[in-house]
């Protein structure tokens, strides 16, 4: 039996390696230590002893409010899953999935003008992830590609800017902050939550139609997936601060300030997000296989396994 110790000796250089060159600075080497160990390689140790349970890819699924970490924490698991159990992992975020503008741009047009902005289920081709899926659990296994999203121009890069999948992944986790989302009643779509739903969709025309998507395709796919990480926000209010926090970085790292959201933006923009995080945070927290427990200053309070 591995043990932890043997773990963190093997992938130790190659994380402090990744925390250097995406820059999370801040927190001292004893910290990063203890995190490695009390919280990524156990994560790593509960995927891998699901992998060898199922004896073929395992689908998981990793979700959490926006700005929570679910990025880092994956790429995380990817480093020690590859480089101490030798397992092919492909890390695919919802995000490369969405719609292309012209077809976003139609919906603006024949449902609701609240498609314009990418993000709530709707605005994604779930079809393009079921087939992805269903193309790795067949017998012959065939190298395909797979779309990457620019969110710069806002758009669907073309063919030959796409991932490369050249052999069959052992571990698939699906990243993104709606993953594993459940439909709401009719009732409760109804009953505005904020000033977005009340004033610009006053027919909740754009409510409907996103909670007919869950109800739908979402649910077909997120049916397929095994088991899911969860990263719990402590409170919605978070979710602005942490997003404010990565557009000030994306403002840092970029020669470009196109694109870039101002205060006002990121405060309409999480108005998209608001009802489905909300209750992502009441059904995951009883229904997730791991659940990551965030502090308000970002730290992973602990990790709970079921």
């Amino acid at each position: 039996m591995r043990s932890v110790n043997e773990c963190f000796d093997n992938v130790k250089e190659d994380y402090f390696k990744f925390l250097n060159k995406e820059k999370i600075l801040g927190k001292s080497k004893a910290e990063k230590i203890k995190r490695l160990k009390k919280i990524y390689i156990p994560m790593s140790f509960w995927i891998e002893n699901k992998y060898k349970k199922k004896k073929k890819t395992l689908f998981l699924g990793f979700s959490g409010g926006q700005g929570a970490g679910k990025t880092t924490v994956a790429k995380i698991l990817k480093i020690i899953l590859k480089k101490f159990f030798k397992r092919k992992i492909y890390i695919s975020s919802i995000d490369d999935f969405y719609k292309t503008l012209k077809t976003r741009n139609k919906m603006v047009h024949t449902i609701h003008p609240l498609f314009k902005t990418r993000g709530p289920p709707g605005t994604h081709d779930i079809n393009l992830i079921k087939k992805f899926f269903y193309f790795i659990k067949k017998k012959k296994f065939t190298k395909t590609k797979l779309p990457k999203f620019d969110k710069s121009i806002d758009d669907r890069l073309k063919k030959k800017y796409w991932f490369n999948i050249e052999d069959r992944p052992e571990i698939v986790m699906l990243e993104g902050w709606c993953v594993g989302a459940q439909p709401q009643s009719n009732s409760l779509i109804k009953k505005p939550i904020n000033i977005l739903e009340k004033y610009e969709d006053q027919d909740f025309i754009w409510r409907k139609y996103v909670n007919q998507k869950l109800k739908k395709e979402y649910k077909k796919l997120f049916a397929m997936i095994d088991y899911y990480i969860f990263m719990k926000i402590p409170n919605f209010n978070m979710v602005f601060k942490w997003r404010l926090l990565q557009e000030n970085k994306l403002r840092k790292r970029s020669h470009s300030k196109k694109k870039i959201m101002s205060f006002n933006e990121i405060k309409r923009f999480i108005m998209f997000y608001e009802r489905i995080t909300l209750q992502m945070i009441k059904d995951l927290s009883k229904s997730a296989s791991v659940i990551i427990l965030l502090k308000k200053n970002h730290e992973i309070k602990k990790v709970l396994f079921r």
